[in-house]
């Protein structure tokens, strides 16, 4: 059986799904024996001067001239594709090629981009919304990173249910890992910080939600005498002017820190030295971060809508994004409520190894063989 698995967004942009491609195919490769009936080509952007292939005998690597996102994208990659003699192609980004394999397998991360329009540039609008109905049609069967996820497909794009598997995801394996102190001290001076912040991670974009948190965190500092930063770490997505205007706004340029470019080293210290993470986002289709920072002994407050319930499940604050009285309250209970922050704290850990990449791999797998050899009559 011969799988390829789409790895050329990792080369244009390193968010979610870049990471989702790059743990999936180390989980794929992790603790195989070679032949068991899986060959694996990863297919990668010819810019790219690094390889994304596993070192195992079973996989292998090529190159693809198609661009991500591009408008003809869906032929032209089936045209590159019909030499490689596919038994699937695994299209992490949901669009498949129009032809090039004999089954095709999508992953659908949200649909953000239907029930919250407004927040996509145009451009993005035009992609996204445009082929997706056509992208669930076509393929032979679709994954979805949450049971919301899946919902989410069967009532808005009539999905019919056998055709979708919620495949959960899970942290990357850096964060799963203990943090030496001296890490932390050092990576903190490198930032000019001090433990205890309030942290946000993710793209700086409308549906996250950031205006909303900063004015919560704008009040926590006013009436409850919080004397810490918030600091945003992620690259700038789209439509994000308003973010730093409201931190003009309400004068918190001194106390508002915005980091791009973080290392995922980095970044495990961060957690481990953050008072809190804080995820408000409006929709997400399935919240990483959230993972992460539970794995490195951070307590999460994140909004009560899409998914996130599914990650946090009993070990954060789950609070509605658009209640700034909530959040004010549910950050103080986070960084100064000593028996609660623990009790968080060791609930996350508990919470955060139940997703596991092995866990997510293992279904994956079963769903490649499922595909060509059993069809999806049920």
């Amino acid at each position: 059986m011969h799988i390829g698995i789409d790895a050329r967004l990792p080369t244009y942009q390193m968010g979610g799904i870049s990471q989702y491609v790059l743990n999936l195919l180390s989980a794929l490769a992790e603790g195989r024996v070679a032949h068991d009936g899986i060959e694996y080509t990863v297919f990668q952007s010819r810019k790219e001067a690094r390889s994304y292939r596993p070192a195992h005998p079973d996989f292998r690597q090529a190159a693809l001239w198609t661009p991500c996102h591009h408008r003809w994208e869906r032929w032209l990659l089936g045209l590159e594709l019909l030499r490689h003699d596919l038994d699937v192609m695994h299209s992490p980004d949901f669009i498949p090629p129009a032809f090039g394999a004999r089954h095709r397998l999508i992953t659908v991360h949200d649909l953000n981009f239907l029930y919250y329009p407004q927040y996509l540039t145009a451009e993005s609008r035009r992609y996204y919304v445009g082929q997706i109905e056509w992208a669930v049609r076509v393929a032979d069967h679709i994954m979805a990173d949450s049971e919301h996820t899946r919902l989410d497909l069967i009532r808005r794009l009539d999905v019919p249910p056998g055709k979708v598997t919620t495949v959960y995801l899970a942290a990357g394996p850096i964060y799963e890992r203990p943090v030496a102190p001296e890490a932390v001290e050092s990576t903190l001076r490198r930032y000019d910080l001090s433990p205890g912040f309030v942290l946000f991670v993710g793209t700086l974009e409308p549906r996250k939600n950031i205006p909303m948190l900063l004015r919560a965190f704008a009040a926590l500092r006013q009436d409850g005498g919080l004397g810490v930063p918030l600091v945003l770490v992620g690259g700038k997505g789209w439509l994000y002017d308003d973010i730093f205007q409201t931190i003009e706004a309400l004068g918190l340029q001194g106390v508002v820190r915005h980091l791009q470019g973080v290392p995922d080293a980095d970044l495990a210290c961060l957690y481990q030295a953050a008072g809190v993470l804080a995820l408000p986002s409006h929709y997400e289709g399935f919240g990483l971060p959230l993972l992460e920072a539970m794995h490195c002994g951070c307590p999460v407050v994140a909004s009560n809508r899409a998914s996130l319930p599914e990650v946090v499940g009993e070990a954060g604050l789950l609070l509605d994004p658009d209640d700034v009285d909530a959040w004010v309250e549910g950050l103080a209970t986070a960084l100064l409520d000593r028996e609660r922050r623990e009790a968080m704290i060791s609930a996350g850990y508990e919470q955060a190894r139940r997703f596991t990449w092995e866990k997510t791999a293992a279904a994956t797998r079963r769903l490649y063989r499922k595909v060509v050899c059993e069809g999806w009559s049920e």
